[in-house]
């Protein structure tokens, strides 16, 4: 596993049982922090990541549910009932074991191993993974938490859900296994209430070892933020997508994260350029894209405020931290996430329950996406977003920084969330090999945090989700994506050449190309996919 940069110990290893704080923010683009080649203000990650260990090629699944059971159970989540969003299931996928959308009862999760090991374990932030009969974080092993269950929610105390038919509903926020009825009264904003949360929770911790799950929220929509952060950027964003792109490509190869031949990956469908937009659509645009970034500076301030009071504690030296998105940026808009001849009573609950006018964009009751344009800004590189399997969909910003990080500088090794599972249990000393079936589950990338070269050019792994379609070995890529995205067939693309997968190689490399689509019949056999038969367009 190739590492650019001087290997340096950043934690004191001599210590036996180190802390972990997991940090994984929700749809944030490749590029939106300031050490992956962003404008945005992030003093706080960007000393993290700079400090730390940067990935190229972290490798989630498509949407937020997908990877989250990935991440908690080290396995593809068709295994283990996650193979969609319990809100886009296709009849005929409704009650296979791949799509249940709640995790078996005796799943042996990380919190599972981890508090059985003698650590303490927290979370604070979006859960996502069903209540199956009460089934919650504390029945998969987290001693205390104060949790998101649905997808998303107004970011501010009047608890609105994202999503719901009822006009009576608040957001799902549930305190260990209590749903709760109302909001908390410190409750401001998101992100700084689960940061709250979370220090107080580790404040009774004690000397015993932690496992600190922050899973926040943003920037998830509806994008909201405090106006006094929004105001920071209104004024920056007025020259359009286009142009935010190319100074955030040119800025990814001066961080070494891209290569010199890394190009801009085209327009993504049905999005206007912006010299063609009107007056009135730059200003809505403009003023959702410095919400978005203020989400952002929110995260950075409020992580800052975790990291000062760990160091006053005398913690953060003996903590490890890993950062990353659960997905690519959200390139959807609201048409297309909740459009009203598919989901009629949702999204007119939207529409009466929320103000769209420009002036409340990022207040409490708006309800902001950011769009396309945005999205792909936000991953120049890549092609698409969020909820597909191609590289803008699944490749996202991502590093580890404090306790056993010898390596600091840049990785291009290939890392998929699957993996994170065995190696924190590896770097917790709960297991010492971490090296389970490469062909599907994860692999512990201890030794990359090491500094030790270790070969991945060779992996392979599947995604299904919503009847996208993708199958990686090493830098080849099978996609297979619906019209107007794609053909609507398997297409073979050489990542070495060609991030944007703009260039289908298949009859170049004939062999390779049935090789995979070979390979990607035994990952569907293997892992129950079931190919839906409807999709919302999502």
């Amino acid at each position: 596993m190739p590492v650019n940069g001087q290997e340096e110990s950043l934690g004191h290893t001599d210590a036996a049982r180190p802390n972990i704080l997991l940090i994984v923010v929700d749809d944030m683009g490749f590029s939106d922090l300031g050490a992956f080649g962003g404008e945005i203000d992030t003093p706080n990650l960007d000393r993290l990541a700079r400090h730390g260990l940067r990935f190229t090629d972290f490798q989630v699944m498509p949407a937020c549910s997908p990877t989250r059971a990935a991440l908690l159970s080290g396995m593809d989540p068709h295994r283990v009932g996650f193979g969609s969003l319990a809100e886009e299931l296709a009849d005929n996928q409704k009650g296979q074991p791949g799509y249940t959308s709640y995790l078996p009862e005796d799943l042996s999760t990380l919190p599972r191993q981890l508090q059985d090991a003698g650590y303490a374990t927290l979370m604070s932030g979006k859960w996502h993974l069903g209540f199956e009969g009460g089934r919650g974080p504390r029945h998969f092993g987290f001693d205390r938490s104060f949790t998101l269950f649905s997808g998303g929610a107004s970011h501010f105390a009047d608890g609105l859900p994202a999503y719901s038919p009822d006009p009576e509903a608040m957001a799902s926020y549930v305190e260990d296994d209590k749903r709760l009825d109302s909001m908390p009264a410190d409750f401001t904003y998101s992100t700084t209430y689960y940061v709250d949360y979370l220090m107080r929770q580790l404040q009774q911790v004690g000397d015993q070892p932690f496992f600190a799950y922050l899973a926040y929220t943003a920037p998830h929509w509806p994008l909201q933020a405090p106006d006094a952060t929004i105001e920071k950027y209104l004024d920056r964003y007025g020259d359009g997508y286009e142009v935010l792109r190319r100074e955030r490509l040119d800025a990814l190869k001066a961080e070494g994260l891209v290569g010199d031949n890394a190009a801009v990956s085209p327009l993504p469908p049905r999005v206007k350029p912006w010299d063609l937009l009107s007056a009135e659509e730059r200003a809505r645009e403009t003023r959702a894209m410095a919400v978005y970034a203020a989400m952002i500076d929110e995260v950075d301030k409020e992580t800052g405020r975790l990291l000062t009071f760990l160091e006053r504690r005398g913690q953060l030296d003996n903590t490890l931290i890993l950062f990353f998105s659960d997905n690519g940026a959200e390139g959807h808009d609201l048409d297309e996430t909740w459009p009203a001849d598919v989901f009629p009573k949702i999204r007119g609950q939207i529409d009466q329950r929320f103000d769209h006018s420009t002036a409340n964009m990022g207040r409490p009751g708006s309800y902001t996406l950011y769009g396309a344009g945005w999205a792909h800004a936000g991953s120049p590189h890549l092609r698409l977003y969020k909820a597909f399997p191609s590289e803008g969909g699944t490749r996202v910003a991502a590093f580890a920084s404090g306790y056993g990080v010898a390596a600091r500088g840049v990785s291009d090794s290939t890392i998929t969330v699957m993996d994170v599972m065995p190696t924190l249990l590896q770097v917790a000393g709960v297991s010492a090999s971490g090296d389970s079936d490469v062909t599907g589950d994860g692999m512990s990338f201890a030794p990359v945090l090491a500094g030790v070269d270790v070969p991945t050019e060779q992996r392979e792994w599947g995604v299904e989700f919503l009847g996208k379609l993708a199958l990686r070995r090493g830098h080849w890529k099978l996609l297979k994506l619906p019209p107007p995205y794609g053909p609507g067939t398997f297409t073979l693309h050489d990542l070495r050449r060609d991030l944007a997968e703009s260039v289908d190689v298949s009859g170049q490399y004939p062999e390779v190309f049935a090789s995979l689509k070979l390979a990607y019949d035994a990952y569907k056999d293997k892992n129950q996919v079931v190919i839906p038969d409807w999709v919302s367009g999502y």
